[in-house]
């Protein structure tokens, strides 16, 4: 007896599955409202409860919940059910949204800005910071254009990796060993 590989599903996993994969083509293909009511009536609690117990408080649960949801509204053209269940799409999103989230609550303030007059800058630093940046938009030309076009994404236009997945369609973990590489690049270019 050959199998596929495949672990087998069970029959109400299935129909179930069917179910929420239905509700998502017609969001994609038809915006329709009462589909999206239903996926939102049954993932944003499971949504906001999942994201509870990964540590989240209760405000950010439910603000992740929305804003998960509000994703699912906007890119359901993303979805692609041979790749992964509607729930486990849905749940990765989640994922991706409490890790945004962590990030942003961990950057550092912001130093003070000093309002008023400053000493002038040395001109051998001005110099010196002037041949860096010129130095780094060669380096940053010369990469492929695959990692070039994430540097970008990341670095100056200030996108999370979740967000640049979202807009490219392209796997996490595939943006982030591009990225990883492009700074490897530019580490050994601007030595």
């Amino acid at each position: 007896m050959q199998t596929s590989g495949k672990i087998p599903v069970p029959p109400n996993r299935q129909s179930e599955n069917s179910r929420w994969t239905a509700c998502i083509t017609r969001i994609r293909d038809s915006s329709d409202e009462a589909a999206f009511a239903e996926l939102f009536e049954h993932f944003a609690p499971r949504i906001k409860g999942y994201l509870m117990k990964s540590g989240a408080g209760a405000t950010l649960a439910e603000e992740c919940a929305q804003d998960v949801m509000a994703t699912l509204w906007q890119k359901a053209h993303l979805f692609d059910p041979s790749r992964a269940s509607a729930a486990t799409w849905i749940f990765t999103i989640a994922r991706n949204r409490r890790i945004d989230a962590l990030r942003k609550s961990r950057r550092p303030e912001p130093e003070e800005v000093y309002w008023g007059p400053q000493e002038s800058p040395d001109q051998a630093d001005i110099l010196a910071m002037e041949e860096a940046a010129v130095e780094l938009t060669r380096a940053i030309a010369a990469l492929p254009a695959k990692q070039k076009t994430l540097i970008e994404a990341a670095y100056f236009n200030d996108l999370s990796h979740s967000e640049i997945a979202d807009q490219t369609g392209l796997p996490l973990g595939t943006i982030k060993s591009r990225i990883r590489l492009a700074l490897d690049r530019l580490r050994h270019a601007m030595k």
